[in-house]
């Protein structure tokens, strides 16, 4: 008895090809390039993995490396952020309350605390970051909206700031 041999037709073997091809064109998951983010090694989550908010993430194409950065001081704009999101998880699992001061940050450790002064009334107000953003070009931080009202920006909606990392925010609120 011998083995018979099955042969693909033309068609099947065109979209075959095709699949093939586009799966080589697939980006990888976590295609980012450059050095290992300094600092010290980020604290592994049970399993021996580093915590998800730390993982490179991409939005609309752009890549965003987490890191740790404890001389973070950077000025940008300020945005806030509120009644779409409320009640939702943020990027650390937590959720969001817009009445409760907290931000957004793209890069910095989830949570963190970080100093925010409006570079036009030198107000200042600390506050923990738990979730990842603003996604819009120009902006460093989106704040909530109670963080906005402390600042005194939420009738202005986007302000001038600057914003100091303090170091890591307890886990929970």
């Amino acid at each position: 008895m011998t083995a018979s041999r099955q042969r693909l037709s033309p068609g099947a073997l065109a979209v075959l090809l095709v699949c093939l091809a586009l799966a080589a064109c697939a980006s990888p998951r976590y295609a980012v390039r450059g050095p290992e983010p300094s600092g010290p090694p980020q604290r592994a989550a049970p399993g021996g993995r580093v915590p998800g908010t730390m993982k490179p993430y991409q939005v609309r194409g752009v890549w965003y490396r987490p890191r740790y950065d404890p001389d973070y001081d950077e000025k940008g704009i300020a945005s806030w952020y509120g009644e779409q999101f409320h009640n939702r998880n943020t990027a650390n699992g937590e959720t969001f309350d817009m009445d409760v001061p907290s931000a957004a940050h793209k890069t910095l450790p989830l949570p963190s605390i970080v100093e925010v002064t409006d570079l036009d009334t030198g107000r200042k107000i600390r506050v923990r970051v738990n979730d990842r953003g603003p996604f819009v070009d120009g902006r460093i931080i989106d704040l909530s909206k109670a963080a906005a009202e402390q600042l005194g920006i939420a009738r202005k909606g986007v302000a001038r700031v600057r914003v100091r990392y303090l170091g890591p925010a307890s886990a929970g609120r």
